[in-house]
């Protein structure tokens, strides 16, 4: 069974159904509720989405608070025996640098509405904003398979890559954060830092197991590569790809998921936005779909990006390989954990956990890019 285009085996990438009772938690958070906005205060309901994402639950509730009903978003902490994605999360630092944002840009972002770093109420810490009406590109599966955006005119995609791009532009813009962050170590560089938090990461879900060779030669590709000159830093929003964005008429109403961001250079975001597309459309043409290649490709990402900010992206064969890394570690991580779990077998080659293995050989080979595609002035 392949990996890449079975149903079965994509949903391997989502945790297990919640070990939380809709019901228990509606109590919970009901009286977690009262105790912050009075008496009055009620959780009509909550609701298990059954598309969850990959780290942090998302609930949905209904309240009825100052006077009126009030649809609700609610993200909480993975719970330890889920055996999460990451080895920590800090939902408060995702709160206040969403909070960050919503000062300092425009960028579209959910309503706020509280943080509880406390996990006493539900078990472990969450945040809450407001639900926004709008709808996301699919990942299971993949929106090149067929979907909203691929049946859009061409003109609405690309009014949607500009967006999107406009997007990356309003978050670089915004002031350094001092919350919600990673910040390098003393005599540091922001670049640095992320390699070696990656590397951590990676030496943590490999605990116990077999690592998988790829990786490690991806690891030394980086640094064998790695720019001449580093960029000045900016916020990162780190998992920057249009399936993190509500969308409503092909305009961005929502920005998403904000637990990868980080201080370093633009073309981190650049780069990953440019990657996650290319991942999808790879999976489409292995299974023999046409999918959308001519939709987020790296010229127009680069060129709309130059256009909206000034600043021609530098370096995009390292930055879009270094991407292909970073989701092979977390693809790693993942299957490490459906392994754990029942929900996949362990696989004779550990290289076989990484569904885009060919894409990371051909990228650190050179090959991967057609040698006719516009590859950046200083890349030529």
């Amino acid at each position: 069974m392949s990996p890449i285009t079975d149903n079965e085996s994509a949903q391997v990438a989502r945790p297990s159904e919640s070990q939380r009772d809709p019901e228990w938690l509606r109590e919970r958070l009901d009286s977690w509720l009262k105790s912050h906005e009075g008496a009055d205060a009620a959780v009509l309901s909550v609701d298990l989405p059954s598309a969850n994402g990959m780290s942090s639950e998302t609930l949905l509730a209904t309240a009825r608070l100052r006077g009126a009903d009030h649809d609700l978003v609610v993200r909480v902490a993975p719970m330890p025996d889920s055996d999460p994605v990451f080895p920590s999360y800090d939902l408060d630092g995702q709160f206040q640098l969403i909070r960050h944002v919503a000062e300092h840009t425009d960028v579209p972002l959910p309503p706020l509405w509280w943080s509880e770093p406390d996990p006493e109420a539900l078990g472990a810490p969450f945040f809450v904003m407001g639900r926004v009406d709008g709808i996301v590109p699919p990942d299971v599966m993949p929106y090149t398979f067929g979907s909203w955006v691929s049946e859009a005119a061409p003109d609405d995609r690309g009014a949607l890559t500009a967006a999107s791009v406009g997007v990356l532009a309003a978050v670089h813009a915004a002031p350094l954060p001092t919350v919600g962050v990673a910040l390098p170590n003393d005599g540091e560089s922001p670049l640095r830092a992320h390699i070696r938090r990656l590397r951590e990461f990676y030496d943590w879900a490999a605990q116990g197991r077999a690592g998988a060779p790829l990786i490690e030669r991806a690891f030394a590709w980086v640094d064998e590569n790695f720019p001449k000159d580093e960029p000045e830093p900016v916020l990162t929003w780190g998992d920057a790809r249009i399936g993190n964005i509500m969308y409503r008429d092909f305009a961005p109403v929502a920005v998403l998921d904000w637990e990868m961001a980080t201080v370093g250079p633009r073309e981190l975001d650049i780069a990953w936005m440019i990657f996650i597309h290319r991942f999808f459309q790879d999976l489409a043409e292995l299974a023999t779909l046409e999918g959308l290649p001519d939709f987020l490709t790296r010229d127009d990402v680069t060129a709309e990006y130059e256009r909206l900010t000034g600043y021609a992206p530098r370096d995009l064969d390292f930055y879009i390989t270094y991407s292909a890394l970073v989701h092979a570690v977390i693809m790693f991580r993942i299957n490490c954990r459906a392994i754990h779990f029942g929900q996949a077998a362990e696989p004779a080659d550990p290289d076989d956990m990484i569904l885009h293995r060919a894409t990371v050989e051909a990228m650190m080979a050179g090959t991967y890019w057609p040698l006719d595609s516009a590859r950046g002035t200083e890349e030529a």
